[in-house]
């Protein structure tokens, strides 16, 4: 667990090194190809045997696929990575809370939302564009979760994540074509690109499949509650991005928020 949660932030951290060759797309479309050629290789999804009705959530899947990477990339390059994976986080963070109607999460919705309004609150250096584009890709993680439970439901195994990997890839295939004739990028930021693909996608994809057959689904949730932190840390010793108290502060309390839904909850 720890691995993976290191290997996806450290994956961003590397890609935000090439955004000044590639930009935020041209990294997200060579992540969006390696994701796309592991899920395809483990899941090996028989195409032709698809019906329309499997069709139809998996292409939704690979729109929000492409759009939550892109919307969050681009928000690791105008506020951080610390900020970015801690706004996206809230995603996740709405589904677990709104699958109950207690007292207790009615409390860790609060103390999330505390930390969400002390990130969002008005400065004259803030970012608004790049928290909205960490908000949405918050969304876009919520719709991610439902849509893969119902293609969970209505396809068997891995193929119809895989098959969803391949759509957004393809989706991605004219970007990453008009980023390399517009500007050749430099192997150095085509290497950047193509580590951040592995390891922000095919080494945790990997891990988490050997982790969920060892560890408990909801001690696995509650160490993936840890992830904001571990991004800020990467942020601030691999990009030199320093958080304030007050950016810590808020980021302690939605961890802490979603830490408290899952352990009360298993007790």
């Amino acid at each position: 667990m720890v691995g993976s949660g290191l290997s996806n932030q450290t994956g961003a951290a590397v890609g935000s090194l090439a955004f000044p060759v590639l930009g935020p797309v041209g990294v997200v479309a060579v992540r969006q190809y390696v994701a796309a050629i592991v899920l395809l290789a483990v899941g090996r999804p028989r195409l032709r045997d698809f019906t329309w009705r499997q069709w139809q959530p998996v292409l939704l899947l690979a729109v929000v696929f492409g759009t939550m990477n892109l919307s969050l990339y681009s928000a690791v390059d105008r506020i951080g990575l610390g900020l970015a994976v801690t706004l996206e986080f809230l995603g996740p963070l709405a589904i677990a809370l709104a699958a109950t109607r207690n007292r207790v999460d009615a409390c860790c919705a609060v103390i999330a939302a505390a930390g969400v309004v002390t990130l969002l609150r008005p400065q004259p250096s803030a970012d608004y564009l790049g928290m909205g584009l960490g908000l949405l890709a918050a969304v876009c993680w919520a719709s991610y979760i439902l849509l893969n439970r119902t293609v969970g439901r209505r396809i068997p195994g891995a193929e119809g994540s895989a098959a969803a990997a391949g759509v957004s890839a393809l989706l991605f295939l004219p970007i990453g074509v008009a980023v390399v004739l517009r500007h050749p990028p430099a192997a150095t930021a085509v290497g950047c690109a193509v580590a951040a693909g592995v390891l922000s996608s095919a080494v945790p994809y990997l891990a988490d499949l050997f982790t969920l057959r060892r560890v408990p689904a909801q001690a696995f949730g509650l160490f993936m509650s840890v992830n904001p932190v571990l991004a800020a840390v990467v942020g601030w010793v691999g990009l030199g991005q320093n958080l304030g108290w007050t950016e810590w502060a808020s980021i302690g309390a939605i961890v802490a928020a979603n830490s408290l839904s899952i352990l009360l909850r298993r007790g």
